[in-house]
């Protein structure tokens, strides 16, 4: 063959001129053998050598080609170019707008250059496969054009770099492979931020090189994210809030947590060795001692308003809610809680009487979910609570004030009368020993006070007397007392001297 080209480029070719006419040869021939392989770079389709065509369906795979093949017919739906030598998408890849195309796969390709213009032609796809190629970055509004995308597969790339503009424009996103990868960053803007997409349902970022979570950030998302959220198999760093993510999820019975529960691993932090890995859902009781995990109920405070979420693990379901009681809630009923057009129960204000069990139905055309929600409200409003405390702290320091002055009075007031031994006692009193009298008037002899110091005591017959004139044989009959009236205490008994049944005499009695 090479003598065939060598007389082809010159037959005159001398000595001389050899080594020359051999390198022209070998480019004419290389030139040759281009030109005869199927998948040369813009020949036209051809639907009984290199591709099959079946209807609207075009396969070319696994047909070693190096570029798309021209001349597509427009109708095409489905368009696969898989296991074959694309290395480079660019924008002319296909010259006429295919606006029937919707799927369209590219995996196993060596893929490692996408053009930013590579999809302005086929505007309508919903379906894009660039796993198992070499993508190392994606760049700003490189998949802007896609606005009908549901279905983008990237994994098994060499993917390190996501603009956070990388997937602009693609509203219509549902869900997204980007699983077995070299990504670092966990993309929260994707399922968090204003900008991201608003229909997606599953993002995959597992067996990534991802080390740290926003954990709170994903903790606050919707169960329906959260139920296809996949980051296992990442070499993240044990911690008690990562467990309490997974565990809530698994409680939930969330679909990524459920179905990779044993391949959540984590790292431990020191002092534990180096590159120890353990399993997410035994950090609460074999290394870190984390809390276990418990389903919170939700509490409320009197008169303010509440909102509580029909949480559900899928999207756009019709939800009906039950109150305490199994209360069916319904408009034209007088109640304080309604339900709100994205299906959460609002109770404003919330009064005493709402504690209780409420269970959310939701029903879908695939699905059914029934949640409950377990509501405790607080006795008093929420600003109350610090006076509440304040007021409960006054009571308590007066009562204890009280009793402090109760003892006071008790034990340490001053001395009455009938404890002071040299003072008598005051004139006016009645009872008998206030008629007590010395026989002797007051002297300063001592023996004959030591003899004579003896008392009597008379006893008027006026008190014993009863009516008539009679004596009284009971000494319990009450009876106005002139002093005691004067000072407004009202009446007294008599003592148990004035009681005594006896004849009466005028001899004094000696005590």
């Amino acid at each position: 063959m090479l003598q065939t080209l060598h007389q082809t480029a010159g037959v005159g070719c001398g000595m001389s001129e050899t080594m020359a006419c051999l390198r022209w040869s070998v480019l004419l021939g290389l030139s040759v053998a281009l030109l005869w392989i199927p998948g040369a770079a813009g020949s036209a389709l051809n639907c009984h050598k290199t591709c099959i065509c079946a209807s609207n369906i075009v396969s070319c795979s696994k047909m070693n080609l190096t570029a798309v093949p021209t001349e597509l017919p427009p109708y095409t739906v489905v368009l696969d170019l898989s296991y074959n030598e694309i290395t480079r998408l660019r924008a002319e890849w296909t010259h006429d707008k295919l606006d029937k195309l919707h799927n369209l796969l590219l995996s196993h390709n060596g893929l490692h250059f996408l053009s930013s213009e590579a999809f302005l032609n086929v505007k309508q796809l919903r379906y894009l496969d660039l796993s198992s190629n070499k993508l190392r970055l994606l760049d700003e509004y490189i998949f802007e054009p896609l606005a009908h995308l549901e279905v983008l597969l990237l994994y098994n790339n060499h993917i390190s770099q996501i603009d956070r503009l990388a997937f602009t424009g693609v509203n219509s996103l549902q869900k997204l492979y980007l699983s077995q990868n070299l990504v670092s960053r966990f993309p929260l803007e994707l399922v968090a931020d204003k900008s991201r997409l608003e229909k997606l349902i599953l993002l995959d970022v597992s067996s990534n090189r991802i080390k740290a979570l926003p954990v709170a950030e994903l903790q606050a998302l919707p169960a329906w994210i959260k139920n296809g959220l996949y980051f296992h198999n990442n070499p993240l760093v044990c911690g008690c809030d990562l467990y309490s993510l997974l565990a809530h999820w698994y409680i939930r019975k969330l679909n990524s947590a459920r179905d990779f529960r044993d391949d959540y691993q984590c790292y431990l932090p020191a002092p534990a060795p180096a590159k120890t890995l353990v399993g997410v859902f035994e950090l609460s009781s074999d290394y870190m001692n984390c809390s276990t995990f418990k389903q919170t109920d939700e509490e409320a405070f009197l008169e303010q308003t509440l909102t509580l979420s029909c949480d559900t693990k899928h999207k756009d379901m019709s939800k009906t809610w039950l109150m305490p009681g199994n209360v069916v809630i319904s408009a034209g009923i007088n109640q304080t809680a309604r339900v709100l057009p994205d299906g959460r129960l609002q109770i404003s204000p919330v009064r005493s009487e709402d504690s209780g069990n409420y269970t959310c139905f939701a029903v879908s055309e695939a699905h059914n979910e029934t949640l409950y929600v377990v509501l405790k409200v607080h006795n008093f409003t929420m600003n109350a609570g610090g006076d509440s405390l304040n007021t409960a702290y006054t009571t308590l320091v007066g009562c204890l004030s009280s009793a402090v002055l109760v003892l006071i009075y008790l034990y340490l007031t001053p001395c009455h009368c009938f404890c002071c031994p040299n003072r008598g006692k005051k004139g006016g009193d009645d009872s008998i020993h206030s008629s007590m009298i010395s026989v002797t008037p007051t002297h300063d002899d001592p023996a004959l006070k030591a003899e004579l110091d003896r008392h009597v005591a008379f006893i008027d017959s006026k008190d014993l007397r009863g009516q008539n004139g009679k004596l009284n044989p009971n000494g319990d009959e009450e009876e106005p007392d002139e002093e005691a009236g004067m000072l407004g205490k009202g009446r007294r008994k008599r003592s148990v001297a004035e009681s005594i049944s006896s004849v009466f005499s005028d001899t004094p009695m000696v005590v």
